[in-house]
């Protein structure tokens, strides 16, 4: 489901005066001025982490510290709550509001849990569902959060396999789509994958009501060792999904994925030239704002490859080096890299792998 994204001018009166001056003279004139608002999380050079709002050009807002390494970030329906999640294995969670009314939250997983980095709100924004790994037996998880008791959880259904990574609300609010990346790990071995040789990626379609699982779509056994990741839903609600590939990047196959609104999953078999460029490994996946464009980033490839989303036309190969978070412009797709570009201007610090766009146009809003 698409999350509804904050008006410029309610953004700015519900920020307030006190936000806007607690802010260096030039960042809060950038905020005002500001057609967008991106959250993304970084590593600085003293390799201290935290969390930043960008405008549409790249120029910093603000930013806050975090305990550890962010990843993905959900957004509340109505935008009152953005939640960063740790990077796998991560077991830290926080909660911000965007209009800064409250201070961050931190919250953390259970005991036995561990997050995987992604999550999503339930279409009414009172429950907040986690990717989360049973460290124990290796079943992935989906934990359930209460957004209106302080992110108390009070749940959890199965996620249909192992390694549950980004997930979507789908148009309805009823069913989630989930990417399990088929990799076990546990957080005595870091980051160490456990199960190369026997792992299997799966794309799961659960009911929320329920937590019953509606459809899986298993990889076929030529593609064994890709990971299903990250995903985006277009307009027509065409799932488009980024897999890693656990084998030799030389050999890998076209790690993009096509899941239809029929329920007909396919492998996009990209040209050599766009495949080479993303070196079999797809970081974040973002559509344009007009729906036309579909951008996969790859930092191991050192590129962005984008697809227009109508016609299936030839993909357009930009190269980034280390470009991972993307994002829905007004034009295009906002990138950024763990060498510290985002957009056009370059930050001395580290980019995560993912980009949420917090305020819309001035335009609509």
């Amino acid at each position: 489901m698409r999350q509804r994204e904050i008006g410029r001018r309610a953004f700015l009166a519900s920020a307030g005066a006190s936000f806007l001056a607690s802010l260096a003279p030039a960042r809060a004139e950038r905020l005002i001025n500001a057609k967008a608002v991106f959250i993304s999380g970084y590593m600085d050079s003293t390799k201290n982490f935290g969390f930043a709002l960008l405008d549409e050009n790249g120029g910093l807002v603000h930013f806050e510290p975090l305990p550890g390494r962010a990843h993905g970030f959900a957004a509340s329906p109505s935008n009152t709550h953005i939640v960063g999640f740790a990077r796998r294995p991560g077991m830290f969670a926080v909660a911000i509001d965007p209009l800064h009314r409250h201070k961050p939250r931190l919250f953390h997983a259970p005991e036995g849990r561990h997050f995987y980095g992604h999550g999503a709100f339930s279409a009414d924004g009172k429950l907040l569902y986690a990717t989360e790994n049973d460290f124990e037996t290796g079943d992935g998880k989906i934990g359930i959060y209460d957004a209106s008791d302080e992110f108390q959880r009070v749940g959890e259904f199965e996620s249909y396999g192992v390694g549950p990574h980004e997930m979507v609300l789908m148009s309805g609010g009823r069913l989630l789509a989930v990417a399990n990346g088929g990799i076990r790990t546990h957080p005595a071995s870091g980051r160490q994958k456990l199960n190369l040789p026997e792992m299997q990626s799966n794309f799961a379609l659960i009911d929320t009501s329920s937590g019953h699982l509606v459809a899986t779509f298993v990889l076929p056994p030529a593609f064994q060792r890709m990971s299903l990741r990250h995903m985006t839903m277009g307009r027509d609600e065409t799932l488009w999904i980024g897999g890693q590939f656990q084998g030799d990047l030389l050999k890998a196959p076209s790690p993009i994925f096509r899941l239809s609104p029929g329920g007909e999953l396919i492998n996009l078999a990209l040209f050599k030239p766009a495949r080479a460029a993303l070196s079999g490994y797809v970081g974040s996946v973002a559509v344009s704002q007009d729906g036309n464009k579909v951008g996969f980033t790859s930092p191991k490839g050192g590129s962005i490859v984008e697809l227009d989303t109508r016609f299936n036309a030839q993909a357009i190969i930009r190269e980034f080096p280390r470009a991972c978070g993307l994002a829905g412009a007004a034009k295009g797709l906002a990138a950024s890299s763990e060498l510290g570009k985002f957009g056009n201007q370059s930050h001395n610090l580290h980019w995560d792998n993912h980009i949420s766009r917090l305020l819309e146009s001035a335009e609509r809003g």
